[in-house]
Formats: structure tokens, C-alpha cells, sequence
């Protein structure tokens, strides 16, 4: 992280490399959400003039930028499978020795805490204080909808760490930075529910593991 040359806080992008100085930011301080979202806006145009013959691709999903309603917990299993495409299970199909006796109810079950699971990320990616973070800045001002996160593409290199990394070890690393809060331990709730958000967001696309 470069140091800070007129006394306010540096706030670093993803990439590790492109950053600005917020002048009238003090430690412990935190911006709005206008200012914090101004500051990220910032940092993407100066890495698009850094980069001209790039882009930061964006998200795959067709989904809008808008956080995501939690699924209803009275919603049934023929609901939930028509909103994703799937076909519900059937009492006594069987998917493998574990899913023998998989039942509707049990479908249901599955499917609702999943998308439970994933609805919390996705509010979690929203909300930069939910994060521990304390400058303002929340992971989807930068990466709407979880575009550019790649997570298909771990285990990786990552120059940011200097190491081989796994996607929770990047989300760490941009809480750290980008974020400025403290990172998450391994089987903290909200670290495994980003995850689960993240990997949402590409479903369907092919495993690629340490593309760059």
C-alpha cells in the first residue's frame, strides 16, 4: 500500500497497483456512500487510462446491480426450481448413493437454505460496514454484480499476495485493502456466504483453475 504523501488515507483497487489519496480522510474516519462510490469511480477511470486497450469485464449474469431479495422461506420446491431453471427432484429419485432417498421436502430444504445462503452474501457484498469495513467502500463498487472476480479461475497466482491463493484469500485481501477492515477467519459465516455469493454470480460458466 504507498504511503500516504498529504496526510489522508490511500484507498488501493483490487489489482494492487492503482490507487488515490482521499486529502480530507483521517484515520478512523469513514466516507459517505456518495464519497466512497465517487473515490471508486475515480480509481476505475485511472486504471481505464492505464490500461486503454483493456476493460474490466463486467458481469455475466444479466442481473442488475440491485441487491437481491431474500428468498422466501414459504416458497416450495416447484418455485424454486421453476426460478432457476431446474427440475425439482421426485420422492425416491436417486442422484448417487447419497441422494437414494432424496424427497421433495428434502428438496426444498435444500434449495431455500442455499439461496438463503447466497441472498446473505449478496447483502454482505453491499454493505462495506457489514464487512468490518471503515472508509465506506462496499465490494460491489467496484465489482458490480461480482464482475471481474473470476472465482471459476482459482487456485491462482496472485501478485497482490506474492503466493498461490484460493478465492477467500482474495476476498481477504481486498476487505484488508480496498475495504480498509480486518480480514475474516476461515469459517467465519460471512467469509463462506461472500464465497457462496461470488461463485452464484458465474454459475454455469467452465472451471479454469490458475487463468490469468
Amino acid at each position: 500500500m504507498p504511503d500516504s504523501k498529504n496526510g489522508g488515507t490511500v484507498v488501493m483497487l483490487c489489482d494492487g497497483k492503482t490507487s488515490v489519496e482521499v486529502k480530507d480522510l483521517k484515520p478512523g474516519q469513514s466516507m459517505t456512500h456518495a464519497q466512497a462510490a465517487a473515490v471508486t469511480r475515480e480509481l476505475m477511470a485511472q486504471w481505464q487510462r492505464e490500461h486503454p486497450n483493456e476493460k474490466w469485464e463486467m458481469a455475466q449474469t444479466g442481473q442488475s446491480s440491485q441487491p437481491l431479495p431474500a428468498p422466501s422461506a414459504a416458497s416450495g420446491a416447484d418455485a424454486a426450481a421453476k426460478a432457476t431453471g431446474a427440475k425439482p427432484l421426485s420422492k425416491g429419485t436417486q442422484q448417487g448413493d447419497t441422494y437414494a432417498s432424496f424427497t421433495d421436502r428434502d428438496y426444498k430444504v435444500w434449495k431455500d437454505q442455499t439461496d438463503n445462503f447466497v441472498a446473505e452474501g449478496n447483502q454482505l457484498f453491499h454493505d462495506g460496514a457489514a464487512l468490518g469495513g471503515t472508509i465506506g467502500v462496499s465490494c460491489d463498487m467496484c465489482h458490480p454484480d461480482a464482475s471481474n472476480t473470476h472465482p471459476e479461475t482459482y487456485p491462482k497466482y496472485q501478485v497482490q499476495l506474492q503466493r498461490v491463493a484460493l478465492l477467500r484469500d482474495m476476498i481477504d485481501w481486498c476487505i484488508e485493502n480496498p475495504v480498509k477492515g480486518k480480514a475474516l477467519a476461515p469459517n467465519d459465516t460471512r467469509l463462506r456466504a461472500l464465497e457462496a455469493y461470488i461463485l452464484a454470480q458465474r454459475k454455469g460458466v467452465p472451471l479454469d483453475y490458475g487463468k490469468h
